[in-house]
């Protein structure tokens, strides 16, 4: 488990790998942020993909354990390709989205990745902001992505400073 200072959130978070246990927690957090949350399927099936990784967010760090928050993201050649990320709504706007990133962002960089990739809904504007203050930049639309709203969806990238 991986611990990161707090900072300027409530508390230090510490960071791990889901396992199948966890999944009914991710499904609490999916369901409570989402008009359309994922499947519990589509979470398990995330969980048995070889490139695939959904990190966890733990606020209870030394008083049990209290998952905050998650992150669904790829690893493929050099490229983290963000899937989903989530904060609870009872740990909203603490900082803990960023954190979930730049973890994913962390471990892709060990793992040999140079960028990073998204998608996020046009309409998403506090997720667009976080995205931008993170160093992401537009790099085009994917009309009519969301096909049950007709909404599209903005492709950002960040690219990771040589180290």
């Amino acid at each position: 488990m991986r611990r990161m200072a707090g900072g300027s959130r409530p508390g230090a978070l510490a960071f791990r790998r889901a396992g199948a246990a966890d999944v009914p927690r991710i499904m609490e957090i999916e369901k409570g942020g989402f008009r359309r949350p994922w499947s519990r399927e589509l979470i398990e099936r995330e969980l048995g993909n070889a490139w695939s990784r959904i990190l966890l967010a733990d606020a209870g760090v030394g008083g049990g354990e209290r998952i905050v928050g998650y992150v669904v993201f790829w690893i493929v050649h050099d490229e983290v390709h963000v899937l989903n990320v989530a904060s609870a709504l009872e740990a909203r706007r603490r900082g803990v989205g960023r954190a979930l990133m730049e973890a994913a962002e962390e471990e892709g960089r060990r793992g040999g990745a140079r960028l990073s990739t998204l998608e996020v809904r046009r309409s998403n504007a506090p997720a667009i902001a976080l995205y931008r203050s993170m160093g992401y930049e537009q790099a085009g639309i994917r009309p009519n992505y969301y096909a049950e709203e007709s909404e599209d969806a903005i492709v950002m990238v960040k690219r990771f400073e040589a180290p």
